[in-house]
């Protein structure tokens, strides 16, 4: 008459006949105010009225066996109620549970108003993880609701490792469940677990992201390759998951395929590229920790390079393997190994180590540098000279004398007449140039007589005007 909501009175009305133990008139009270959800993979446990329901079961249980005679079966009922009223299904013995009648009537409740995550939670929380599994599967519930009803409830209970025989027991191909192992993986890798990414990586036999994960523990958080040289295992172990992987390709290849779908594929060539990588990188590691612990050292870069970046990350190394040896030469075969192997841009690294041996005054090891890069028998015909070239272009404050035998070592004559002019020796340039063949002679002596002009060089000037 008053036109209110009656949802509230037959929710408590129906509260009431479960309290008196009245469950068939509980069901027909609660009809009539509960409804099942919209969407039953939301990530929630359905409404709080059906919530209640639950938690009121849950607490109340009457461990009673519905398979006992019936005979004996009011007895039981009223001994057990008597001893265990506020029991939690928690304590029943494994296997029982599932004949207990407040037990089924949860479950009448959760499938009839509650969403699936419900479901799976209830299975969860009363160690019916197989049946949690079993509901997923039926349901083709989407991956969030494994990973919020069951994936996180398993490790965060010390679980994971009974999940995982359940997932093959169900499935030893685990097929049915790449999606939500997929999806466990990225949750795994958001959060930053990587430990535990990495058990199920090895656990799923997805070997070449095993072999990434273990990328990350050998490079995270290192600040020297001292710390590198200690973390030397994990390199070992990416190698043994690329290994096994050729191996597995190599198996199968014989056989007919099988459609494996979340296991991370990659060609052999791509694979042996990697092995190759991380043997290098191994190599790398153990001269860069030695020339650490030898005190060679003595950049200071925040930043640690290893093969496993991009390219300038790789060329980074070759430059920090060149720099950091007792000498150039030292450390040179192993940086063009990285150079070779890489397909890098040799010319440009060896401009960078070039510029910082002129910063730490060390003029001499860049001839040796230039001798080295000539003797590797892939330096193209001026690369020596582009070298000095592009050292010179940033840094013009070098000692006049040390200058100078840079200079003379270029093969080139126009380009030591470029290096000259670049660093405002125009005497020096004028000598080199009236040596030309005479129409080029001109061209160069004109275009020094042009600077000296614009500088205010008297002197070169008129040395020049008077050769022209």
């Amino acid at each position: 008459k008053s036109g209110l909501d009656p949802g509230g009175a037959w929710h408590a009305w129906g509260m009431a006949c479960l309290k008196a133990g009245n469950l068939t008139s509980a069901r027909e009270k609660f009809n009539r105010c509960l409804k099942p959800p919209m969407d039953l993979n939301q990530l929630n446990h359905g409404s709080r009225l059906v919530q209640d329901v639950i938690q009121y079961l849950e607490s109340t249980v009457k461990p009673v066996l519905i398979t006992d005679d019936d005979y004996f079966a009011t007895l039981r009922e009223l001994e057990a109620t008597l001893r265990t009223r506020s029991l939690s299904l928690e304590m029943m013995c494994e296997g029982k549970i599932q004949h207990n009648s407040y037990y089924q009537e949860c479950l009448f409740y959760l499938h009839s108003y509650g969403t699936n995550l419900a479901i799976i939670s209830f299975y969860m929380r009363h160690d019916c993880m197989r049946e949690a599994l079993l509901h997923l599967l039926n349901k083709e519930s989407p991956s969030e609701v494994f990973i919020e009803g069951i994936f996180i409830p398993s490790y965060e209970s010390g679980k994971l490792h009974m999940l995982e025989n359940l997932l093959e027991t169900i499935d030893p191909g685990l097929e049915s469940w790449g999606v939500y192992l997929i999806a466990a993986c990225k949750y795994l890798q958001r959060k930053n677990y990587y430990h535990i990414l990495y058990e199920l990586q090895q656990f799923m036999k997805d070997h070449v992201r095993a072999a990434m994960t273990c990328i990350r523990f050998f490079t995270h958080g290192a600040k020297s390759y001292t710390e590198l040289g200690g973390k030397q295992a994990w390199l070992l172990k990416i190698k043994d998951h690329l290994k096994v992987y050729l191996q597995e390709v190599s198996r199968s290849s014989g056989r007919k395929k099988m459609a494996c779908t979340f296991r991370k594929k990659m060609s052999a060539t791509d694979v042996s590229r990697h092995i190759n990588t991380v043997d290098l990188q191994m190599e790398v590691t153990k001269f860069l920790h030695q020339c650490e612990s030898s005190g060679a050292s003595q950049m200071t870069d925040s930043s640690l390079p290893t093969l496993f970046g991009n390219n300038n990350m790789k060329m980074d190394v070759a430059c920090k393997v060149i720099l950091e040896g007792k000498n150039i030469e030292e450390g040179f075969g192993i940086a063009f190994r990285v150079l070779q192997d890489f397909q890098l841009e040799a010319t440009e690294v060896y401009s960078k180590v070039a510029k910082q041996l002129v910063k730490q005054q060390k003029y001499s090891e860049i001839q040796q540098l230039l001798k080295c890069v000539n003797e590797s028998g892939v330096a193209a015909k001026n690369d020596g000279d582009n070298i000095i070239l592009n050292c010179l272009n940033e840094i013009k404050n070098i000692p006049a004398e040390d200058l100078d035998n840079l200079i003379q070592d270029m093969e080139s004559d126009e380009n030591k007449i470029q290096a000259y002019l670049m660093c405002n020796k125009l005497r020096s340039a004028y000598l080199v140039s009236v040596r030309q063949e005479k129409a080029r002679a001109v061209q160069l002596v004109q275009r020094v007589r042009q600077l000296a002009e614009s500088s205010g060089d008297d002197v070169v000037r008129a040395i020049c005007a008077q050769w022209l």
